[in-house]
């Protein structure tokens, strides 16, 4: 359960100027209350604490804005189309400052690796991050996103649109090809994610 020391009355601008709604709290000591991505923030006195299954994007909204975060992303599929999940990692020079794997449902594999993406990039928005540089295992949705390899497919047409969308948002970001090993904390996120309750 993440703890983020900060002024409460900040913390909800920058939540609020996300276009997330908060909420007077529910106790005395409570200050307020927010809703994002499958978790909940609940502000006390120089403290906002973040519970939930998937606390990254909010506590992103919640800290600071601004920076250079290294992106890692992979999606998995057993069978294709089968059971599907996705893992990312989101690192700064402090280290590891968000990370996750999740089932998504049945996908195909080149379905899952854009719904990695778009989870990642969802999480480093939230973070605030000025400058991302990606990186991923899966050449196809590399070359795709960065317009040298058309997507035939309509559904990863659409995917590529959605991960357009969300680079805009940053000020600065790349998008790179690399080698499986160089993604395996990622990979071992998506993988995890399989056999999670």
């Amino acid at each position: 359960m993440p703890v983020i020391e900060c002024d409460p009355d900040a913390a909800r601008n920058r939540v609020e100027a996300a276009g997330v709604d908060t909420e007077p709290g529910n106790t005395d000591h409570e200050r307020w209350r927010a809703t994002h991505a499958g978790a909940t923030a609940v502000a006390y006195d120089g403290k906002v604490v973040v519970q939930g299954e998937n606390p990254d994007r909010l506590v992103g909204l919640l800290r600071e804005d601004g920076g250079r975060a290294h992106v890692y992303f992979d999606g998995a599929s057993r069978g294709n189309p089968g059971p599907a999940a996705v893992g990312y990692v989101v690192v700064t020079g402090d280290g590891v400052a968000a990370e996750g794997g999740e089932r998504i449902g049945e996908a195909t594999n080149n379905r899952a690796e854009y719904a990695a993406l778009v989870r990642a990039l969802e999480v480093a928005a939230d973070y605030g991050f000025d400058d991302v540089h990606v990186r991923g295992d899966s050449q196809l949705v590399v070359k795709q996103v960065r317009g040298e390899w058309d997507a035939n497919d309509p559904a990863l047409r659409e995917r590529r649109v959605r991960v357009r969308e969300l680079l805009d948002r940053f000020d600065e970001w790349s998008l790179d090809h690399v080698p499986r090993e160089i993604n395996d904390r990622a990979d071992e996120l998506a993988n995890q994610a399989f056999d999670d309750p």
